[in-house]
């Protein structure tokens, strides 16, 4: 792939990367364990992260905007790209294997593009201080039991009425 053609591609969606916003943050209340949950900005499609607590804190705090005495391990990162004269473009939920989801971060530096390996929760965190688009690739969407939307099976209809009808509590303060 040429520099152009990779170049181009972190800067905008591929044609098969689905873009996706915040809808909120919220406790799974079986596990207990944080869930990022990421809408289409063009349909009613969900799709929900498990994540750790501490990467849901750093997401929590960027959208709250509320800054810490210290920087965090992602207001690190930030800060250190940008040392670097580098700029995050966007990040993307790239693979679903083994039920484990995998993201991409693609920069650009120095007119070259780089691609990082990152957990999705590390993405994001990374993306919202960057405001940059967060995407999924659409094959991980078809392939996840959990993405729900109008046309799914009995159990995803059950997950999709579940998290379209969680109230402001429920969902946190993070609303979009």
């Amino acid at each position: 792939m040429s520099t152009t053609a990779i170049h181009s591609e972190a800067q905008t969606a591929a044609p098969d990367e689905v873009e996706m916003q915040i809808r909120g943050l919220m406790m799974d209340p079986v596990t207990n364990m944080p869930i990022i949950v990421l809408k289409d900005v063009a349909s009613d499609l969900v799709l929900p992260i498990w994540v750790g607590i501490f990467e849901a804190n750093a997401i929590a705090l960027e959208l709250e905007k509320t800054a810490p005495p210290r920087p965090m391990t992602h207001d690190l990162l930030q800060n250190m790209a940008r040392g670097l004269n580098a700029t995050v473009r966007k990040v993307v939920v790239s693979e679903l294997r083994d039920d484990t989801f995998y993201a991409v971060i693609w920069m650009e530096q120095g007119g070259e593009t780089v691609a990082l390996d990152a957990r999705p929760s590390d993405a994001i965190a990374l993306a919202l201080r960057w405001d940059c688009p967060i995407y999924v690739n659409r094959t991980v969407l078809e392939n996840s039991k959990l993405a729900v939307s109008g046309n799914q099976s009995a159990s995803s209809d059950e997950m999709k009425k579940w998290l379209e009808n969680l109230n402001d509590d429920e969902m946190g303060r993070y609303k979009m």
